[in-house]
């Protein structure tokens, strides 16, 4: 489900493959018509369980304060298909995407391609035309298979490894960092960041077998929290402000540094501060009122880290949190990790085909104060009359229905 892709669909009369035909066949076919624009810019790709966002967040930032255009693809949408192909921090004009989609047209790919590869060819076509000097391509799923995967990057990252998606990328570590992995290309170097040991050494052998280097947190580059830096053999940054909270976020901006660095760009100490001082990626402990925060924590190793953040914050208090989920994820690994600063917990249905109920979140719950509400009233589920502090979190499309921003 991709917000307004039907438009263009519709005013440019291109269908969707429906079908299921895993691998890059036909996207590379599709490409091909086209020119093949990816081969003209110099990306670099992100995979990962969590933290792709906020690290490609972190890069944008840092690249713009250093003069440079970029562009970016990610998802899934804030609001709507302009939002996942930015230009320069700003999502793409509907005149932008015509262009593009007339070209698709003219290619004739109606009925070749699921939505998501019609959204990644756009995003290709779109920052052929535009020649941004970096671009930033997130994977969807995975990576050895994601559609996004038909570049030749100047640095590949991987910024996690954890469970997700099981039913497309296996049920343990090791099958879904092979996954991760597999955007790792011949000679490209790789950067990631802290991973399990399992999941590491598949992407060390990966990396071995494609002839390339790979730089790891904890062995080539680090952070230290305290003193609030970062650093290698030959770089140290002190960033005295993140408006990214989290030892995670800590992390992300070093990954996100250390790929800047890999890929031979001369960064300035100053201007890497400023960047992430104002770095924001919405629905990431994104504080949207006074003690009111949104955060997309939609996995076990994502509502960790939410709750390593809360801690962190806020010392020894508890939240009320209320949460939306898609079925399939694991549900009861999630809520199990918010326990310990849950002092409430309030399930939701929201407007989505895959959207567990209420009831199904609250049957996976231990916590003795739950209930669950049929209300998806912005208002209602943002007000803060109680003046605690409430946390909406799980699944990114609820964060999107909210349009707070």
């Amino acid at each position: 489900m991709i917000p307004k892709l039907n438009e263009y669909k519709e005013r440019w009369h291109i269908k969707s493959d429906h079908s299921i035909k895993p691998g890059l066949k036909a996207i590379k076919e599709a490409l091909t018509l086209l020119g093949n624009p990816e081969k003209r810019l110099n990306v670099i790709h992100v995979s990962g369980t969590n933290g792709k966002g906020s690290t490609i967040q972190f890069m944008e930032s840092i690249l713009e304060a250093h003069g440079y255009t970029t562009g970016v693809f990610s998802s899934p949408a804030i609001i709507d298909i302009h939002d996942q192909i930015r230009y320069n921090g700003n999502p793409v004009t509907q005149f932008t995407l015509d262009e593009t989609f007339r070209k698709m047209k003219e290619v004739e790919l109606s009925g070749k391609l699921t939505d998501f590869e019609l959204l990644t060819v756009a995003a290709y076509v779109t920052f052929e035309r535009l020649q941004p000097d970096y671009v930033l391509i997130e994977t969807g799923m995975g990576g050895l298979l994601d559609s996004t995967n038909v570049v030749q990057p100047i640095v590949s990252v991987i910024t996690s490894v954890a469970l997700d998606h099981v039913l497309f990328l296996g049920s343990t570590i090791q099958e879904v960092a092979t996954h991760k992995a597999g955007i790792i290309k011949q000679g490209t170097p790789a950067v990631v960041g802290a991973l399990p040991p399992e999941a590491l050494e598949i992407v060390k052998q990966t990396a071995r077998k494609n002839d390339t280097i790979i730089k790891s947190y904890g062995e080539q580059f680090f952070i230290e929290v305290k003193d609030k830096e970062i650093f290698n053999g030959e770089h140290i940054f002190t960033l005295p402000y993140r408006k990214m909270k989290g030892t995670h976020q800590m992390i992300n901006c070093g990954v996100a540094i250390e790929a800047l660095l890999t890929a031979g760009i001369n960064l300035i100490e100053k201007k890497v501060q400023d960047a992430v001082a104002t770095a924001q990626l919405s629905y990431r402990f994104q504080e949207v009122m006074p003690n009111v925060y949104l955060d997309g924590a939609h996995n076990p190793a994502a509502a960790a880290a939410l709750t390593e953040t809360i801690e962190n914050e806020f010392p020894g208090e508890k939240v009320d949190f209320i949460i939306g989920m898609l079925k399939g994820k694991d549900i009861k690994g999630t809520l199990d990790e918010l326990m310990p600063v849950a002092a409430s917990f309030t399930f939701l249905t929201f407007a989505h085909p895959d959207a567990a109920t209420g009831e199904e979140l609250m049957k996976n719950c231990g916590h003795l104060e739950k209930s669950v509400t049929n209300s998806f009233n912005r208002p209602i589920i943002l007000d803060n009359g109680n003046n605690g502090r409430k946390i909406v979190t799980g699944s990114l499309y609820l964060m999107s229905g909210l349009k707070f921003l």
